[in-house]
């Protein structure tokens, strides 16, 4: 377990931070009377789907627990927009069958990530703060811990975008202040730079089949 939490922690589940600044906490019920349902509710519907993976590591294999996380990563994320914003400037010229060839490798590349990583169940819970912290009109942050029975717990923050779909997860922080996204973000610009989107897609697909143990690739 402290191998999965030490990649958690750090590359995997990511530098900008994103500054919350001159605001008070706001309640769930602030933001669903302000537009549809409560953004605290992806997070903890995701919180529950990892739980269950991680009751299910050692008796399931990588792909049934992959097949059964990737509708909730799908719903839980606006994966386009994480994409497009890990990539920077160069999605937008991208021509649309490399961005479709590229979101394809990412979906598998991000679900695959929280297969690997929530692979295991010593005791662990999940916690959703009953507030959640504004960053403009449609985002906030939503403050999630996981407790360890013997450890301090792992603070797991979710920017929320309340967009068409309701509230989805465009960035998670990992100890309040470590980007997914900016980890993402420069790793994507060295192979987009050294091959382009062939390099990004290749680079992705190593990655999914090393997390797999080469089940998925």
């Amino acid at each position: 377990m402290s191998t999965m939490i030490t990649a958690i922690g750090r590359r995997e589940l990511l530098s900008f931070g994103i500054a919350v600044v001159g605001a008070a906490a706001w309640r769930p019920a602030d933001a669903q009377t302000a537009g549809g349902a409560s953004p605290t509710a992806p997070a903890e519907q995701l919180d529950g789907a990892l739980l269950a993976a991680m009751k299910q590591g050692g008796s399931t294999s990588f792909d049934a627990r992959y097949r059964a996380l990737e509708p909730v990563v799908e719903q839980v994320f606006n994966l386009n927009t994480v994409l497009a914003t890990s990539v920077g400037f160069a999605w937008a010229s991208m021509p649309d069958a490399q961005k479709a060839q590229l979101a394809a490798a990412f979906r598998r590349y991000t679900v695959s990530s929280y297969v690997s990583n929530f692979n295991s169940y010593n005791g662990q819970s999940f916690q959703v703060l009953p507030t959640v912290r504004p960053v403009s009109n449609d985002e906030v942050v939503v403050q999630t811990r996981m407790l360890r029975p013997d450890d301090s717990p792992l603070k797991l923050d979710y920017v929320m975008r309340r967009g068409p779909d309701g509230w989805q997860a465009v960035d998670v922080l990992t100890d309040g202040a470590i980007s997914r996204v900016a980890v993402q973000r420069s790793d994507f610009r060295q192979l987009l730079v050294s091959g382009g989107v062939p390099a990004l897609v290749a680079g992705l697909s190593h990655k999914v089949a090393n997390l797999s143990g080469g089940m998925l690739g």
